[in-house]
């Protein structure tokens, strides 16, 4: 689990591209997956050792410009909630605005870090310029360009001071969070399994406005259930409520052990699912996805839920080892097995496995198959082990780590889904120097 840190300010002040070069520096390395960075407005970043995930609210406005001054002020309000610390953006060529002072007057208010960053500052002009800055009145502020990164590291700097060291907590109770799209039928499915009508359900998307922990003991299983949360509708524009969503999820996400990703079969495994999804994927966290309202789609012909679980096996490689089941909330069809492979997903992340017997397991496949010679060389594998992280990432210990490529690492992760159970886990596979 990291800090969440969240970029606010009005449109064009260049949120994006600063948030583009945030992620680049982690995602480029990290993760080497075609396809990780859908996500336009959330992603890791890490700087000085210190890893935390940044939110950008720029992109989810949309409409004329009376409507920009609600939805930036929903947002900003949004972000104090929910965010560890905030990045106020500003751009020093069009000056202090009656926007910005919209936007610093929320902000004066916070008892949370806020860092002023002036965008555009690349020549010495410029940077005299961004002294009418003061006026906000948010103190010290930072100058920067986000197109050639100068001046992001100063900002950075004092941003990863600020933020609180979080640790993964375990808490005694495994913790499931239930994510999806408004109206996938989140809360139902909470209230079918506990049996009352503990949620207030309604057909309006995002009735639900606080995260909720329901503690649950049933069958023998016992964990707390996390409803998300805070997907108010405020107002017509979509966007909003895509942002309400995504920020709460991040929040729940971040705090749990296993995702359950619940779909409606009516609308498909759309972007914004795939978006949830990649966010639990990028946390570590154990994933099942649920497609609810099967009973609803029609023409189902017998091999409709294969062509349907193909088709989201395809949207999330390479990472399909996941469990997808099909339930009906509504007539409470295999809602308990839901939570039975729930339960096998969370088992799977703690799996721990003897280190003898890794290598017994491994080395001989390595043997059969060994790492393509790179440049001549040929990389010699000789130890492996689990690291004592509390997700499963394996170390390889090698002459020549920095010639084992992307593919190979791949297969690797397939071989030790073979042999070990992890259904539903991410797994981090990692060259050493021995």
């Amino acid at each position: 689990m990291s800090a969440i840190v969240a970029i606010v300010g009005r449109p064009n002040v260049g949120k994006s591209t600063f948030f583009n070069r945030l992620i680049q520096r982690r995602e480029a390395i990290v993760d080497a997956v075609s396809g990780v960075t859908r996500d336009r407005h959330y992603g890791k970043s890490d700087w000085n050792g210190k890893e935390f995930s940044i939110i950008d609210t720029g992109g989810y406005v949309v409409g004329s410009d009376d409507v920009f001054e609600k939805e930036i002020d929903k947002q900003v309000e949004l972000a104090i909630a929910e965010a560890d610390a905030i990045i106020f953006m500003v751009d020093v060529e069009t000056g202090v605005t009656g926007m910005d002072e919209d936007v610093a007057k929320l902000l004066r208010k916070v008892k949370k870090p806020v860092f002023l960053a002036i965008n555009k500052v690349d020549n010495a002009k410029r940077a005299e310029d961004a002294v009418e800055f003061y006026s906000l009145g948010l103190g010290e502020y930072y100058t920067l360009s986000s197109i050639n990164g100068g001046g992001t590291g100063d900002l950075l700097d004092a941003l990863v001071k600020e933020l609180p060291d979080v640790v993964e907590e375990k808490s005694e109770l495994p913790r499931f969070a239930v994510v999806g799209r408004p109206n996938a039928g989140k809360s139902s499915f909470i209230n079918a399994l506990i049996g009352e009508e503990r949620y207030i359900v309604t057909d309006i998307a995002g009735t639900t406005r606080d995260s909720i922990d329901t503690k649950y003991n049933r069958f023998g299983f016992e964990f707390n259930l996390v409803d998300t949360a805070g997907i108010r509708r405020k107002s017509k524009v979509k966007e909003d409520l895509e942002f309400y969503s995504v920020m709460r999820s991040v929040r729940a996400i971040e705090h749990c052990d296993v995702c359950i990703l619940l779909l409606d079969a009516t609308r498909g495994f759309d972007g914004q699912v795939e978006n949830i999804f990649w966010l639990a994927q990028r946390n570590h966290k154990g994933i099942v996805i649920l497609v609810n309202k099967w009973d609803l789609v029609e023409d189902k012909e017998t091999n409709t839920i294969k062509h349907y679980t193909q088709k989201i096996k395809k949207a999330i490689e390479p990472f399909t080892d996941v469990p997808i089941l099909f339930i009906s909330v509504l007539t409470k069809q295999r809602i308990f097995k839901a939570i039975e492979t729930a339960v096998e997903v969370y088992n799977n992340r703690n799996k721990k496995i003897i280190t003898r017997k890794f290598n017994e397991t491994m080395l001989p496949i390595i043997e059969n198959y060994p790492p393509p010679a790179y440049k001549g060389k040929f990389v010699k594998i000789k130890f492996c082990t689990q690291l004592p992280t509390p997700y499963p990432q394996f170390a390889f210990f090698c002459n020549l780590p920095q010639y084992v490529r992307e593919p190979y690492k791949r297969y690797l992760e397939n071989k030790i889904r073979e042999e070990y159970d992890f259904s539903g886990v991410p797994i981090t596979v990692f060259m050493r120097k021995k």
